[in-house]
């Protein structure tokens, strides 16, 4: 009787094991995080990109250290590319709000790339506050 018993309770065991393992694997991966930092003389962006399937998210800070006018302020932009760095996906910058002048502000964005798996690369770029770009530095997906 022990012998039966002790075989059913196995493959009770056995079945719930099987049972549960497939919703285990099917909670979602945590998305891919990338650090960037860009520097342009003492101004610099640094943050971190995280990897979505449709978009990356930016965020960061970026530092201006004068204020003598909008030619000193620093923005932060993202542009999404695909796997082959071929095609433009979206880009997006902090808002306006978040301009540096004289000061570090915080931003946070989200870039497009919709296509299935999302960007393949993102270059992140430093501003100069009238939507010129100073330096990008190009960051693959892992």
């Amino acid at each position: 009787m022990r012998t039966h018993l002790a075989a059913a309770l196995g493959t009770v065991a056995l079945a719930a094991g099987t049972l549960l393992a497939p919703a285990a694997d099917a909670r979602a991966a945590a998305a891919p995080v990338t650090d960037f930092r860009v520097s342009v003389g003492n101004t610099w962006t640094t943050g971190t990109v995280t990897w979505h399937n449709r978009s990356v998210t930016v965020t960061g800070t970026h530092k201006s250290v004068s204020k003598a006018g909008p030619a000193y302020c620093r923005l932060t932009w993202g542009y999404t590319y695909n796997a082959a760095d071929t095609v433009k996906l979206g880009s997006n910058g902090s808002a306006s709000a978040a301009t540096a002048c004289g000061t570090s502000k915080n931003f946070t964005f989200s870039v497009p790339a919709d296509v299935p798996g999302g960007a393949g690369l993102v270059r992140i770029c430093l501003d100069d506050g009238n939507y010129k770009d100073l330096l990008c530095h190009p960051y693959r997906r892992p």
